[in-house]
């Protein structure tokens, strides 16, 4: 016998929640299927667990520069049984209650769709006038021999580990590269990075990855760029990659941060219209629809594998589906690379704005020679930020800071590119003194000259 609802979101990781939340919360009848956990691999393996032990290096680096203060130490024993308690120890019996008592039918099962309207999970078959899939993505190791020779893992292993290796070799230098390099350094671990190409953080502009590449070897990491992974072996308890200019870098364990693939394979979404993009992605317009009765978000869309884009489609699909006309808009969504100091950027790269043909001006700041708080914040300060301007519509279109607490401020770049406001506004804004916010009045300002 089946079941009847009105929506069935397959996987419940942050997208899947707040479209299942907000649905419900407008009286429809809804299906969740999670095959794993619900909360998905943020929650678990992901942001939540590698916040967590990136925050008490961030806290002792905090302590170290600042003036008059000192005596803290990092303790791992703690800070894994804290990351165990935010990770809700890998269980979500909570969650599981919590959806059921808001009237939600949860199934832990793997599910497909076997044709429109139609899911199969577990023996049991739900029929939905709606679908939204919300399957994310699988970490990625790409092919390499030798690789059943050495100990891998990925940001699972990672960021769930009780006990740390003495050293790693971390195999990518992109976000999870340089976070995973910068928590595993401050914990005493050896680090290795090896990143294929010739700098770090290559979407952002190179000012960027050379300043993550300056801090990262600050920290003690062995920083390698153009450095191919040829093969893996087995030296003893060690392993192994030997590169392609015949060097090799040696660790008790490889951790690969070489991107993700969205979750798409074997699910029966062609079956229902759905199309699949190049990279495996599901195809979707402006209202995250893909077919007929169906929806897409978060990182199987392969449209910005960031969980706050996630949420963002959960919140336009759901609102879609209750006869809303909104369309998703990805402009100036802020980026952040959690290292030391943060890393942050929103909208268009010197590269992108200059493939679309914009005409433009930059200009890089370096916060300590213009702003106040900086020096409040820190001995030594450490702090820059760049901004891009299309100077014929007079609007900011990118942004970037390297610096204390970037993450937080990146967001007045972000309101600014997204929003299209103008210079003159900006330039008429009134911050806070003294706040890093105020480098942005001081890079106008050069602009402006």
């Amino acid at each position: 016998m089946s079941e009847r609802v009105d929506v069935a979101v397959l996987g419940m990781g942050p997208g899947g929640e707040v479209a299942a939340s907000r649905l419900m919360q407008a009286g429809k009848r809804v299906a969740v299927f999670e095959r794993e956990l619900i909360g998905g691999e943020c929650a678990y393996w992901a942001c939540i667990p590698s916040k967590t032990v990136l925050r008490p290096s961030e806290a002792q680096t905090e302590v170290q520069r600042a003036a008059g203060v000192g005596g803290a130490e990092l303790n791992w024993s703690e800070t894994s049984d804290y990351r165990d308690y935010m990770i809700r120890n890998l269980d979500d019996a909570g969650q599981v209650e919590g959806y059921s008592k808001q009237g939600a039918l949860v199934i832990k099962e793997d599910a497909r769709i076997t044709g429109p309207g139609r899911i199969q999970a577990g023996g049991q078959e739900v029929i939905a006038e709606h679908i939204i899939i919300a399957t994310g993505s699988d970490a990625v190791i790409p092919p390499l021999e030798g690789l059943s020779e050495i100990t891998a893992w990925t940001n699972r292993e990672t960021y769930t580990a009780t006990t740390l290796p003495g050293s790693v070799v971390i195999v990518g230098g992109s976000a999870v590269g340089v976070e995973t390099a910068t928590f595993l350094s401050r914990f005493g671990v050896h680090v290795t990075l090896l990143q294929r190409g010739n700098r770090l953080i290559d979407r952002e502009e190179p000012r960027v990855g050379e300043l993550a590449h300056h801090y990262l070897e600050a920290a003690g990491v062995d920083v390698r760029l153009n450095a191919s992974a040829k093969r893996g072996r087995r030296d003893g308890g060690s392993s192994v990659i030997e590169l392609d200019d015949g060097s090799t870098a040696t660790g008790d364990v490889v951790i690969f941060a070489t991107g993700r693939k969205p979750r798409t394979a074997g699910l029966g979404f062609e079956d229902v219209g759905v199309s699949i993009g190049q990279h495996g992605q599901v195809q979707i317009d402006e209202q995250c629809k893909a077919a007929e009765n169906v929806w897409a978000i978060g990182d199987v869309t392969g449209v910005m594998p960031f969980t706050h884009v996630a949420k963002y489609q959960g919140r336009i699909a759901a609102e879609a589906i209750l006869g809303g006309s909104r369309k998703a808009f990805y402009d100036g969504i802020p980026r952040v690379v959690f290292g030391e100091p943060e890393i942050a950027a929103a909208g268009l790269t010197q590269q992108q704005a200059d493939h679309a043909g914009l005409r433009t001006v930059s200009t890089e700041l370096d916060v300590a020679d213009a702003i106040a708080r900086p020096w409040t914040y820190e001995k030594d300060p450490v702090g820059n930020l760049g901004l891009l301007v299309d100077t014929d519509a007079k609007v900011l279109i990118g942004a970037w800071a390297v610096a204390p607490l970037a993450g937080e401020w990146i967001h007045h770049a972000s309101l600014a590119i997204r929003a299209r406001l103008p210079l003159d506004t900006l330039r008429d804004q009134v911050a806070q003194f003294p706040t890093y916010h105020e480098a942005y009045l001081a890079a106008l300002d050069n602009i402006k000259a």
